[in-house]
């Protein structure tokens, strides 16, 4: 999975191992409660309401436990500008395992709507993780989106379940020798082909490192 956006290195953020409150987000990501969308858009733009957003996942059980926005110049933008969520439920925010939201918008025409979700697994004491990517939804800030919104969320939920339920029947399956062998000699010439879409090491700075592809998000500007 891989975000249409970045953020610069110096970019404020905040990651802790509990749950964010909404005058902590608030603090690094005000544009994420703005009401309305800048004055510099048009009729034709649709305001899409991340605090909204936030909520109704929030009710599904997933918490904020990383936010971040963009630097702005322009002082009267910074309510308004690109931000990111990433959310967990309260219990996988440090577990071994981890269904994860990522949120991305903006109400100054920096950035369309997007939402990934992945399911993710620590696989080695180094950061090596493997993960599922559960959905990529990216909606442009145009006509009647807000269903679209709503349904896409509903989808990730969804999708979540499905991805459950198939890792519950692979973890029912026990091979022998032989069959571990050969799914073993598999899984190496996939990863040698393939490895960078799957696999990872999280970088050692707090923060700054996404699992799957999500460390290349803060890039330098």
């Amino acid at each position: 999975m891989q975000l249409s956006s970045r953020f610069a290195n110096a970019t404020p953020f905040l990651r802790v191992d509990h749950p964010l409150s909404d005058d902590q987000i608030r603090s690094v990501a005000p544009s994420i409660f703005a009401e309305e969308k800048h004055q510099s858009r048009s009729d034709r733009y649709t305001y899409i309401p991340t605090g909204e957003v936030l909520g109704a996942l929030r009710k599904e059980g997933f918490q904020p436990f990383m936010v971040c926005q963009t630097r702005v110049r322009d002082s009267g933008k910074r309510e308004h500008t690109k931000h990111m969520l990433r959310l967990r439920h309260a219990a996988q925010i440090n577990g071994a395992e981890a269904n994860e939201i990522i949120l991305l918008n903006s109400h100054d025409g920096t950035s369309s709507y997007q939402m990934l979700a992945g399911m993710f697994r620590f696989v080695c004491s180094n950061g090596l993780v493997c993960g599922d990517t559960v959905a990529d939804l990216r909606i442009p800030h145009k006509g009647d989106v807000i269903g679209h919104v709503i349904e896409g969320a509903y989808d990730v939920l969804d999708g979540f379940e499905l991805v459950r339920e198939r890792q519950e029947g692979m973890r029912a399956i026990t091979l022998d020798h032989g069959e571990s062998e050969v799914f073993a000699c598999v899984f190496r010439a996939k990863l040698d082909t393939d490895s960078a879409a799957n696999w990872t090491v999280i970088p050692a700075q707090p923060g700054h490192g996404f699992h799957g592809k999500l460390d290349a998000y803060f890039a330098p500007s």
